[in-house]
């Protein structure tokens, strides 16, 4: 199964300058919960803006251009197509970034979004523009702000229609 996993602002803003634009706890608590013990797929940006490298208990794969890339930890593919044959039989999540969310969204079985009540002044990478005729919401969950979380925020799923 190919999920991707991201949170989104309103407008389906999602970072600016290789960063995540909202920092949410409940929502990194969700992403470790639903990715650990699977395969993440991430492009080269999102790999390098990890702050600790690749992340643990996961299989962490990466996708570049640059057949001399090197990510330690990290299996390095140089092709969607190749990464997605080396992980068929896996529990695939796709965490970013822009491009490969845009590349994949019609490979997708599900959809494990953040969707936060804001949009940002500043961003310059966007999540597809959800369909509804394609996407079945299955769960919702509402959050209010509160001393940690400064904007309401709901941890929404959908699956392929």
């Amino acid at each position: 199964m190919i999920s991707m996993i991201v949170a989104v602002a309103k407008n389906y803003a999602i970072g600016f300058q290789n960063k995540l634009i909202y920092w949410l706890p409940n929502d990194l608590k969700r992403f470790k919960a639903l990715t650990t013990g699977n395969t993440i797929v991430m492009g080269r940006k999102t790999f390098e803006s990890l702050p600790k490298g690749a992340l643990p208990n996961r299989r962490n794969v990466v996708i570049s251009r640059n057949l001399e890339y090197k990510a330690e930890g990290a299996e390095v593919f140089a092709s969607i197509d190749a990464a997605l044959e080396a992980c068929k039989d896996d529990n695939v999540f796709i965490i970013g970034g822009e491009q490969l969310y845009k590349s994949l969204i019609d490979k997708a079985d599900r959809l494990c979004l953040t969707e936060i009540d804001d949009e940002p002044s500043q961003a310059d990478a966007f999540f597809p523009e959800v369909d509804k005729n394609v996407w079945k919401e299955v769960e919702r969950e509402d959050h209010e702000t509160d001393e940690k979380h400064a904007y309401r925020y709901s941890f929404v799923d959908y699956v392929r229609g």
